[in-house]
This record gives C-alpha cells, structure tokens and sequence, in this order.
C-alpha cells in the first residue's frame, strides 16, 4: 500500500470520527431532550423586518395557492392537502418546503388572498412540524426558514390575530434557541455561516433579545473572519458561495444600522472584501464563471447585490488565496482555476477541475465549464465534477483528485475530496503586450509520474489567446500515458471544423466569430452537456485535443477572432440549442 492510499485512509477515518462525534453532540443538544422541553419565552413583538434582495415572480404565487409546489426540479400538487404532509419526491424538495424562501413571491402578489394563503401554509408548519421533522430541522433549513418569516413577517402578520401572533413569535424564538444550541454541529462552510447570519438577524429583529445581541454578533464576527480569505473569496473556493453569504448578510448590515447598533469588524471588513471577488467572477453577460460548484445565477441577483458595493471598482486581477487568475484584453475575459482543493470538511462540492479557464467575449461566453445541475443533483453530481467535465486536461480518463466514495461513508460524510493536487504554483506576467499565466499542478504525480502545466497568453486587445498545455514527466513513464485536453463550448456557440479538420470555426449568436487551431494536435469536435442553464440540462460540444505524453509532451493551440459581433435579425422558428430529454 503506497503512502499516497495510507494517508487517504487517516484522513477517512479522521473525518468518520469528527462526523461521529458532532453526530452525538447534535443529539445531545438539539435531539429528544431539546424536543420535549417547554417552549423558549416568547418575545413580545418584531422590531424591525430584514430586506428579501432575492428577486421574487407574483406569478408563482398563484401556483402555491392553487397547490402547485414546483422546487428542485419537481412539480408536486397537493390536491387541497397540506403540503407538509405529503411523501417528497426529494429531499432538496423537501428542504426548499421547509426553507419558506417561496413566501417572497407571495408577498410580491401583494394581495389579501395571498397574505392569507402564506399565513396560513406557515400556520400548517407550525402545527405539524413546529416540534420536529428530520428534514424540517436540519440547521440551514432552519437558518432559511428563520431569515424567511422574518422578512417576509410584514406578508405573514399584517391583519392576523393576536393567538396567531404568539405562535408565529413563539414557534421563531424555538427555532432560535435550536440553532444557538447547535450552530457547533453544523456542517462547516457556508451553511454555518447561514446559521450564524440568522441567529443575529434575529436577535436583532426580536424584541427582548438585549442579553443575545453581543454573543450572536461575535460569533457572526468570528465566522466572517474564518471563512472570507483575504483576497474576499470563500475557504469552500465556491464563487456561489459569495452570493449566498451577501444576499444574506447585507440586510443584516442594514439592520444593525436601522436599529442603532454598531455592526462587527468582520461583518464591515468581508463586505468590502467579497464585493470585488462578486465583480472577479463575472463574464461580459453578467453571469459566474462554473468553478467548484458553481451553477447558473440570476444576472438580477448580481446585479442587486452590486448596487450595495459603495467602492464600486474594476475586479482584481489576481485571486491567490482563492487560487483563481483573470485576464483581460479588449473585451475578453479569461479565468483560470489555479488553486489546490479547499479544506476536506467544506469540499464536499469542490471539483476536480485545477487549470480548468472559461473564457468569455464582450456577452458570448465561449469555453465554459459543465456547471452544476439544478436537477436530479445526485445523479450528475460525480459527472460534474470530474476533471472531464471541465476545460482543462485530463490523463488517462481520470479525475486530478479523488473523492470520498462508497455506500455507507458517503451517506455519513458524503462525498469530500480526500486527495488532490499539493503544489500548484502560479506565475502572472503583465506587458504592453498582454497578460500571460503559467501554472501547474501534481494531482497525477502520484499515479502516473506526471505534471500538467498550461501556459496562456491573451493579447492586450484581447483578440487572440495562446495556451501551452505541458506534460512534464518526474520519472519515466509507463504506457498509461494518454492525455485529452477538453474545451466545453457554450451551447449557443456553434462549432464546425475548416481547413481541412486542422481547425475549428465558432460562430456566437451575434455573429462573432473565433477559430481554434491546435498544430500538431489530433483534434476532434465532440458531444458534451451544459449542466447550468437556468432551466434544463443542455446539449452542446467540445473541442478535444488527443497526444501521448511520450510522444507530444506539449499541445499548443491558439483562439483568434475573426469577425466581430453585429446586429443578427432571428428568424421565426429559430431555437436555441436543444433540451435534453432527462
């Protein structure tokens, strides 16, 4: 047994203990016990209620009245019964029932019959799940339902009774005390820091609260503090991760203000800092780059959180404690993934995509990665996040790093990354001429004796990007020595060989155009699949570029333009790319 497989099994068992004993703990302090004792003291009335900066539709609500619950990918209809007694279809179904975040789009109907329907679904909760529900008090579905009903409470409240009253602040200050009790247990990363968010946006929104207000807030400072690194990117390297904790944290911010109370050095400081990282991870259309469990995101969501940055300046350049590189010429973006996997307790997202580079031009996204699925999230998460799902270079079909797998490990600890690459230095150099990145890692070292380097290069105007993929041996290699360097396309870019096979024409919807040569490269148009639309899975495809390692040790290729955008007329009938039928 190598070292390499030795240390995997310490890290295994080290994590099944931790598991074990947080396991015990949250039994011990949010189980039977916490269950069956007397109701928390009820605060006498809400202060104050938190701003929604999610975007919300009017149209959804009346599909929630008429019994129509449409989240995660599944349509459920209730036919008149409540919906917290039906079998879920899925447990992210589930957990989005019980989160409440669908009361925004009831308040943005705006009319006596959904106030009345939104009380009355939270008034269902209470009596059927206000004790316990192994799905329904899970601490960040707590932490969503808590931020929720507190801002949506003006939707929940106006016009209710007084006995209804006590058991909606009742019922709130249980959830409370549940995750004041367990916040330690909580999975660490972002739902934690959810958690913290809600347990001080509570205390500040309740009345009766005094005795709280400095523990909840020191503990929201120390989990800023830990979590946002110093370049303002997230310990889990996720860019979403930045979106979920700002939509969260701003009206918290704006609450402390409101309520006359100073807010933390962390809370002022990480704002300031993940603002310029929400800029960093942008293309020219608005949308995230699909690095480390990343997904589609609302280009409305953005740009609201952005409205809250006061600096509002250009996005850095260079991310090294989150391990990304963005460059920019003209109206080209190029970002690149440059860093090692995050800490195991928070990478049970994390890919295996090191070196991987998305690449973007004025709003036509050309080369992306595969993204996250919104649906069916089980079943495509391993195909998500294998290196194969990600622009880079893959050895042998095999990921860069391993994850956490088997029966019964992943239904205790999910799916981790247990190994990965250990050196990834970076070198940038920016002239008149351009900006150009070298990088490498080692996560195939250890198999197969080899390092991957890429180079690239994006000219100052941005119209033509040189990349050096390099496969360095550390020792003599063996016959597993067969590498494809992958570059997803967008589904809306169309791809069709020239020259001969020796290069690829891409044509944008607007009609700019870029070709892709590869010398000295067998080059191949192949199917893949966009996994981050906003509403289906999408076919698309890639370039792929085939060599052996003894033979080319270097595959260099070149991304020109060739035509700019212009005004294109679409045609009736025209459609974009195809769904698939999943």
């Amino acid at each position: 047994m190598t070292f390499g497989a030795v240390s995997e099994q310490a890290r295994v068992w080290r994590l099944l203990a931790h598991s074990a004993w947080q396991s015990g703990l949250r039994w011990l302090h949010g189980g039977p016990m916490f269950r069956w004792q007397p109701f928390s003291p009820t605060p006498s009335r809400l202060l104050i209620a938190p701003q929604d900066l999610r975007t919300a539709d009017s149209a959804n609500a009346a599909d929630i009245y008429a019994g129509r619950f449409l989240f995660a990918g599944y349509l459920v209809e209730t036919g008149g019964r409540s919906p917290f007694e039906i079998e879920p279809p899925s447990d992210d179904w589930s957990r989005a029932l019980h989160g409440f975040g669908w009361l925004r789009h009831m308040r943005a109907a705006n009319t006596n019959v959904a106030r009345q329907n939104a009380r009355a679904l939270v008034d269902d909760w209470i009596k059927t799940c206000g004790r316990w529900n192994a799905v329904g008090w899970e601490e960040p579905v707590v932490a969503r339902r808590i931020l929720s009903w507190l801002s949506q409470s003006p939707l929940i409240l106006e016009g209710c009774d007084r006995d209804f009253y006590r058991r909606f602040l009742r019922s709130l200050a249980r959830q409370v005390r549940y995750l004041r009790k367990t916040i330690n247990e909580t999975h660490d990363g972002v739902p934690r820091l959810t958690v913290a968010i809600a347990v001080a946006a509570a205390t500040v929104c309740m009345a009766g609260q005094n005795r709280f207000v400095r523990q909840s807030l020191r503990r929201l400072d120390q989990e800023l503090a830990r979590q946002v690194l110093a370049d303002g990117g997230h310990i889990s390297r996720n860019p979403a991760a930045l979106i979920e904790i700002l939509v969260d944290l701003l009206p918290v911010r704006q609450a402390l203000s409101m309520q006359g109370l100073p807010a933390p050095q962390n809370v002022m400081t990480g704002i300031d800092r993940m603002m310029p990282m929400i800029r960093f991870f942008r293309h020219g259309d608005g949308a995230f780059a699909h690095f480390n469990g990343c997904g589609s995101t609302a280009a409305d969501l953005l740009a609201t959180i952005l409205a809250y940055d006061d600096a509002r300046g250009a996005a850095p350049s260079n991310a090294p404690h989150s391990g990304y590189q963005r460059l920019t010429g003209g109206d080209t973006i190029v970002l690149m993934e440059t860093g090692k996997p995050p800490p195991i307790s928070v990478s049970d997202r994390a890919h295996a995509g090191c070196l991987s580079v998305e690449i973007s031009s004025r709003r036509n996204r050309l080369v992306v990665n595969c993204g996250v699925s919104g649906i069916s999230r089980g079943r495509w998460s391993a195909v998500a996040r294998s290196t194969a799902a990600h622009s880079t270079a893959v050895f042998e079909d095999t990921s860069s790093a391993r994850f956490l797998s088997g029966r019964y490990s992943g239904r205790w600890l999910g799916a981790p990354i247990i190994s990965g690459p250990t050196n990834v230095p970076v070198a940038r150099e920016e002239s008149d001429a351009g900006t150009r990145v070298v990088a490498s890692h080692n996560g195939y070292q250890e198999h197969f004796r080899i390092v991957h380097e890429r180079d690239i290069t994006l000219s100052a105007d941005g119209t033509v990007i040189d990349g050096i993929d390099r496969f360095k041996p550390t020792s003599t290699l063996g016959n597993e020595d067969a590498y494809a360097v992958r570059f997803h396309l967008h589904p809306q870019v169309k791809a069709s060989l020239t020259r001969a096979g020796t290069a690829v024409l891409l044509v944008c919807p607007d009609g700019e155009a870029w070709e892709f040569v590869a010398p000295h490269s067998e080059m191949a148009i192949e199917e893949s699949i966009y996994l981050s639309d906003v509403y289906s899975h999408r076919r698309t495809e890639q370039i792929v570029l085939f060599g052996r390692a003894k033979k080319e040790p270097e595959a260099r290729w070149q991304l020109r333009r060739t035509a700019t955008s212009k005004t294109v007329r679409k045609r009736v009938g025209e459609s974009a790319a195809p769904e698939l039928n999943l």
